[in-house]
């Protein structure tokens, strides 16, 4: 595989190489070469491994190493995280069964893409992962329904979408809600990602669906090659600022067979995805790349992408964490952008002259005359423009 010149681990942190070094379980020579580093501040090490969500392995790995060079409240402070955690995805693993049910009754099909369900896919033990809720896919007729089912078992919907001309059915891809006794968060998709873009039908996906083995009751979730595209565009949207997500394509190329079916990843322009999943996962856990995939490595796209990931690997980037510095931000835009297939950039090009809810901000008008936002829209956005930028540093759109 041509790829050595296009990844430069080099500048990553001393404490997120001995992590990395850690995960893919190196020789003790080697893990306690980077761990007696002087450098090392072991605090620092504890943020990194909370960061990236790998402090369910991280803590079964090192009590495995039989190894002093590791300080005790490390080891005692990652098994703390370890056992909330256990906690946390029990009683998540029991709303999951418990919505699947009402769903299902309900006539409304759902597809869970996280959580749970993917920790026991992958790892065959659901403490080994981290979940902060549940996401799961439904179809979009069936919205109302569903919100209406979760209103009467006492959540509340986090309503943060505004929408102008029902953009949000193609901007957006999920809503949020909330349980204020049990504290659990619910995402429900009517897409996989953001748009715009084409994905596939819900009905395709499924059809293509597989049963979890963790319930009584039914779950169902992704088909295998679907769900590895699914957590490939995801982590790639995020930069794979997470190492977790990382960790789960590793897993996903050494524990399942088959994992691509090449004229899916086509059909989903996902391409140039996938090959800089494969090649991240190669370069930083040593992943073993399957012959007959190698080709995607070696396009000088999937490298170039796979290089920029690296800027957030760096910095310990939280996207999820907004306002974002201004280099994030900046780079993060232009990052998304080169993720685009060149179908998606022209739809994403094309969604700005399609009417903004912070086009209504500006000029409100009674809802039968909302269609003039598309001739007012360039006057509108220039209005915008012309006037200072927001508490976050950003000009509305």
């Amino acid at each position: 595989m041509n790829n050595e010149a296009k990844v430069n681990l080099s500048t990553l942190p001393k404490e997120v190489k001995l992590l990395i070094e850690i995960i893919k379980q190196s020789s003790i020579s080697e893990i306690e070469k980077l761990a007696s580093d002087k450098e090392i501040d072991w605090n620092t090490f504890i943020d990194y491994a909370l960061h990236h969500r790998l402090y369910p392995s991280l803590y079964r790995l090192v009590k495995q190493l039989n190894s002093t060079v590791i300080p005790s409240f490390v080891i005692e402070t990652l098994g703390s995280y370890y056992k909330r955690n256990t906690i946390q995805m029990l009683q998540l693993s029991a709303e999951m069964e418990r919505v699947s049910r009402l769903f299902i009754e309900n006539q409304i099909e759902l597809l869970f893409l996280k959580g749970p369900v993917i920790a026991q896919y992958l790892y065959g033990d659901i403490s080994m992962r981290t979940s902060g809720d549940l996401d799961f896919l439904i179809p979009i007729q069936k919205l109302p329904q569903a919100e209406a089912l979760l209103i009467e078992q006492g959540y509340e919907k986090d309503d943060y979408i505004e929408t102008v001309l029902e953009d949000w059915r193609w901007r957006h891809h999920h809503v949020t809600y909330y349980h204020p006794v049990t504290g659990i968060k619910l995402e429900i998709h009517w897409r996989l990602h953001p748009g715009p873009g084409k994905e596939p039908h819900f009905y395709k996906l499924w059809e293509r669906k597989q049963q979890s083995t963790l319930t009584t009751f039914p779950v169902y979730f992704l088909g295998q090659e679907d769900l590895f595209i699914f957590l490939v565009s995801h982590g790639a949207r995020h930069g794979w600022s997470r190492l977790r997500w990382l960790a789960d394509i590793d897993r996903f190329l050494k524990v399942k067979d088959s994992i691509v079916k090449t004229n899916q990843v086509f059909e989903q322009q996902a391409v140039h995805l996938v090959g800089q999943a494969m090649l991240l996962s190669n370069k930083l856990f040593h992943t073993k790349i399957p012959t007959e995939l190698q080709w995607f490595l070696e396009k000088e796209r999937v490298q170039k992408l796979a290089e920029e990931a690296m800027f957030y690997l760096e910095r310990k980037v939280n996207l999820h964490t907004p306002p974002l510095p201004k280099d994030v931000s900046l780079f993060h835009s232009r990052h998304l952008y080169s993720l685009m297939s060149m179908e998606r950039k022209v739809l994403y090009v094309a969604s700005w002259f399609f009417p903004y809810p912070e086009d209504a901000a500006t000029l409100p008008l009674p809802k039968s005359l909302h269609f003039l936002y598309f001739p007012l829209r360039p006057l509108l956005w220039a209005w915008r423009k012309m006037k200072k930028p927001t508490a976050t540093g950003r000009y509305a759109k």
